[in-house]
């Protein structure tokens, strides 16, 4: 049977406009006398919803990509963003800014944030706002139980700890016996190389509590980078093993009084400080 929206029936069907035409077989006779009656549009809609139509996403979650949309709305004009939902327990949000674009990772609590909440990490992550960084502090604390309890997506992880010059493992196992008395567990890796032009200052270490791996900027590979300041980049980053960060309200305190205090053990902290000091401007030439 066919029928038209609205208070048509089938003797004047011929004059129905075929864009308002809804179709319906039916199962039985009795079916096929009710379905003789005209039914409303709107019934039609309910008994014939239409399509489903689901927009691609890269394999991203809908909550990533709503956020991502959300807080790019308060970027300034031709600045980019790529966001990414993390189950990351101890770096909540991670910004890393760039000449056209702002990359952030940010725990999943944060999917379907309000929109207090979003302006506020969109002012973070443009301008690293005090103030903004204690609505996202304080929206932090309340959900810890939740952030805490949260499962991890496994990650799969390519290890590379023998550069050309200097071999990170060796480094960390002689270290680990002298500085740690061979109980400090942890992995080591050389880690991307990004240096970009025009850049000013890298991350020479660091330390992934959740993963217990420690990544050193291949910017130190190098003939000239002598071995004594890669086993003092090796070692602070073993220090942040031992050492849990501190919160100290919003703020957060990675080098706490008895961290700095045990750095200064290390056998070359002073040459290794001076080298740094007189040939850090190396480390920016390709």
């Amino acid at each position: 049977m066919l029928h038209r929206g609205g208070d048509a029936t089938p003797a004047d069907s011929e004059c129905v406009d075929p864009r308002q035409l809804t179709f319906r077989f039916a199962d039985s006779d009795d079916e096929m006398a009710a379905s003789s009656a005209p039914i409303s549009r709107w019934a039609a809609r309910a008994k014939n919803p239409g399509r489903v139509v689901r927009l691609p996403t890269g394999g991203r979650s809908l909550e990533e990509i709503r956020l991502e949309h959300a807080v790019a709305a308060y970027l300034p004009p031709g600045k980019g963003l790529r966001l990414t939902l993390t189950s990351n327990h101890y770096n909540i949000v991670a910004v890393r800014r760039e000449p056209a674009a702002y990359a952030v990772r940010i725990h999943q609590v944060f999917a379907g944030a309000e929109p207090r909440l979003v302006r506020a990490l969109a002012r973070y992550v443009v301008h690293n706002d005090r103030r903004a960084s204690g609505v996202l502090g304080e929206f932090i604390e309340r959900h810890e139980h939740i952030i805490s309890r949260a499962p991890r997506r496994p990650r799969r992880l390519k290890l590379r700890p023998v550069g050309r010059f200097h071999d990170l493992k060796e480094i960390f196992d002689r270290l680990n016996q002298r500085y740690f008395e061979g109980t400090l567990q942890a992995r080591i890796t050389w880690g991307p190389a990004v240096l970009r032009a025009q850049q000013r200052s890298i991350k020479m270490g660091s330390f992934s509590v959740e993963d217990r791996i420690i990544r050193v900027h291949p910017a130190l590979d190098r003939a000239e980078v002598p071995p004594f300041f890669v086993e003092w980049i090796v070692f602070h980053e073993m220090l942040h093993g031992r050492y849990e960060i501190r919160r100290n309200g919003s703020r957060r305190c990675f080098h706490p009084p008895e961290f700095l205090a045990r750095e200064r053990e290390f056998a070359d902290y002073e040459r290794a400080s001076t080298w740094e000091k007189e040939n850090v401007d190396r480390l920016f030439r390709r």
